[in-house]
């Protein structure tokens, strides 16, 4: 499994598992679905895009890295990350975040947030906890589900300016 940029060609297999989580409805806050064109745009438009490829060269899983404020806390970076259904429990999620806190020192930012990680959402806590993310506190009823009920969510951030042992 590697980790790189995202090419043109990728696109289709990212809107597909971008789709799959949101059509989940437990984790991303956005309600609609990517087309190839909304797609395009919306990966274009991050600061960075990196897909998680197999060895075959298929597509498992993405993020995304981009701003998360302006001005003056311009320096707080935002991602997201998706893996496809049937490769989750590979530590493909693993990879694609570690990759991402590397690209984002990269890029110059000095902080990375996570602004809406649902409490229910265990295995994503469980695993920005082990990489040293620190959760900022509970927002009650900040997520509103697909089935309609609201759960808590959780903000979590990672000084990306603190040296580590593995760094």
């Amino acid at each position: 499994m590697k980790i790189r940029k995202h090419t043109e060609q990728d696109i289709p297999a990212m809107i597909e598992i971008w789709n799959e989580i949101v059509e989940e409805g437990n984790a991303f806050p956005q309600e609609e679905l990517l087309d190839e064109e909304s797609g395009r745009e919306f990966f274009a438009a991050q600061t960075y895009t990196g897909c998680a490829e197999d060895d075959d060269g298929n597509i498992a899983g993405l993020y995304i890295l981009h701003p998360n404020n302006v001005g003056r806390c311009g320096h707080l970076c935002n991602a997201s990350y998706a893996v496809k259904k049937g490769r989750r429990g590979l530590h493909i999620g693993e990879k694609l975040v570690t990759d991402c806190i590397e690209k984002a020192k990269e890029y110059g930012f000095g902080v990375l947030q996570f602004n809406a990680v649902v409490e229910s959402n265990i295995h994503a806590r469980h695993l920005y906890e082990r990489l040293g993310f620190r959760q900022l506190g509970t927002i009650p009823g900040g997520f509103r589900m697909k089935d309609g009920h609201y759960e808590n969510i959780c903000p979590y951030y990672y000084d990306l300016r603190v040296r580590r042992n593995d760094d």
